[in-house]
């Protein structure tokens, strides 16, 4: 027999606390975080996207007990789980035998080149933000793309609010410098 449906006004920390014993409390978080998990994962493996949700869900479930509201908000555990669900994937895809490994998914950049509204500064900026340290492109993309504040990105990258902020401002100023040194090229070459 199910419990009365949880209100849509409760906290998704509560939720997930909640969930623990209550199976039914996690789902409003499924609804509520659904599409921009999605989204993550779309960017990064686009033909897995969609298993790759199941599976984030799958394991979010199945690791709801050990969530500590204490180590940041729900939003950015559910995206740290997402993480490491891609990262399996990607781990998995470069085990495959060469001619199995799915390209789209096995280079996430390739997406930020379809988002470029100036084509002729994609292919630099593409290779700026491959060559960001790992951590500060992840925090760079978590917070551009997946709108999450630069603490929430901290909580999903492991790391202190105040040292993501450190290295997204660097990251932010690599790229900055980056354009302006491709776009005074520019102007030379014209």
């Amino acid at each position: 027999m199910r419990s009365d449906p949880v209100p849509d006004f409760v906290p998704d920390e509560q939720l997930l606390v909640r969930a623990r014993h209550a199976p039914e409390a996690f789902e409003p978080l499924v609804r509520r975080h659904s599409v921009a998990l999605h989204g993550y994962l779309v960017r990064r493996a686009p033909l897995a996207a969609d298993d790759l949700l199941g599976e984030v869900w799958l394991q979010a479930y199945a690791r709801r007990r050990t969530y500590d509201a204490g180590r940041g908000p729900a939003r950015a555990w559910l995206f740290g789980v997402a993480r490491n669900v891609l990262a399996r994937h990607w781990e998995r895809a470069a085990r495959e035998p060469s001619g199995m490994t799915p390209s789209a998914d096995a280079d996430p950049w390739q997406a930020v080149d379809r988002r470029l509204d100036a084509a002729a500064v994609g292919p630099e900026l593409r290779r700026r933000i491959a060559a960001l340290p790992a951590v500060e492109r992840e925090l760079l993309l978590l917070v551009a793309w997946e709108q999450l504040s630069p603490a929430e990105a901290a909580a999903v990258v492991g790391v202190p609010p105040g040292t993501a902020r450190s290295r997204l401002h660097r990251a932010r100023t690599r790229l900055r410098d980056g354009l302006s040194d491709l776009r005074s090229l520019k102007g030379e070459l014209a």
